[in-house]
């Protein structure tokens, strides 16, 4: 399966990226959306869980001409048989399967995933679960991390990314801040480690952070001369900043509210109503 387009994209948001919503992002000019972090054992256990978001993926791509509703599944854990067995639930549904490696809060270091596996000690486990993505998966196989903790050299994450792109990742995508399960966004992004990963990797190099106007997405593409700019929580301010536009904040709820009712029985009335309060 090709590579979607990276150029701009809808990063995944907990509780935030539901289908309407990756949809309007995507009519007003992101290149591709992805879904919020997925639980691979949810997935296979809980039927509801399932199809909700088998219903979210569905709708997703199927509804308006404006967009093809492309979108990468986010998926975590740290099983590479139970990912790949919940990843099979749903790859006839996107265009790509995301793992994450960068999520910072108390329950991902309690459960051992996301930005928790980011040490050298379990590199060989990430490793393992990148190949076994990247070959018993249809659509390709990505990978969103953060930088490897403080405590390690500072070209620690440029290798781990080297390796990951061994394993089969098809793209790498940067958030270039440490994990702090405290404080998600303490300081700015580090641009710096995002070009230089640029360089040594083969696969596209996707730069995550450090985004609050249109002018930010520029300077930062110039800067890391990265193949995409993923945006997470400026969106949710404005869903039009890769169009360069800041929109009218009643007519893009209006709008929001229309994909509502298109794709019924998605977003819930307090995601809806959270849409809305933050469109500015």
């Amino acid at each position: 399966m090709a590579l979607p387009d990276l150029t701009y994209i809808a990063a995944p948001m907990i509780k935030q990226s539901d289908a309407p919503f990756r949809l309007l992002t995507q009519r007003h000019g992101a290149t591709l959306a992805y879904t919020q972090m997925l639980d691979p054992h949810k997935l296979l256990e809980d039927r509801d869980y399932l199809e909700f978001h088998q219903r979210d993926l569905t709708f997703g791509r199927d509804a308006g001409n404006e967009t093809d509703g492309s979108v990468v599944v986010q998926l975590c854990g740290n099983d590479p048989e139970i990912i790949v067995q919940a990843g099979k639930k749903i790859q006839g549904l996107c265009s790509g399967i995301d793992l994450n490696l960068g999520c910072p809060q108390e329950h991902a270091r309690e459960g051992h995933y996301g930005g928790y596996l980011l040490a050298k000690k379990d590199w060989p486990l990430v490793q393992t679960i990148v190949s076994a993505m990247s070959h018993l998966l249809q659509p390709p196989t990505s990978v969103k991390l953060r930088l490897c903790p403080s405590s390690s050299p500072p070209s620690s994450t440029v290798e781990f990314a080297t390796l990951l792109e061994q394993a089969g990742a098809s793209w790498v995508t940067l958030h270039a801040r440490h994990v702090s399960a405290i404080r998600r966004r303490q300081g700015a992004a580090d641009l710096d480690v995002v070009r230089t990963l640029k360089a040594a990797l083969r696969v596209p190099v996707v730069s995550n952070g450090n985004v609050r106007t249109w002018e930010d997405v520029q300077r930062n593409k110039e800067e890391t001369r990265a193949d995409g700019i993923m945006v997470g929580e400026t969106l949710l301010g404005n869903p039009c900043i890769f169009a360069n536009v800041i929109p009218d904040p009643v007519q893009v709820s209006l709008e929001y509210l229309e994909i509502c009712k298109e794709l019924p029985d998605i977003a819930t009335h307090k995601t809806i109503e959270t849409h809305c309060q933050t469109f500015y």
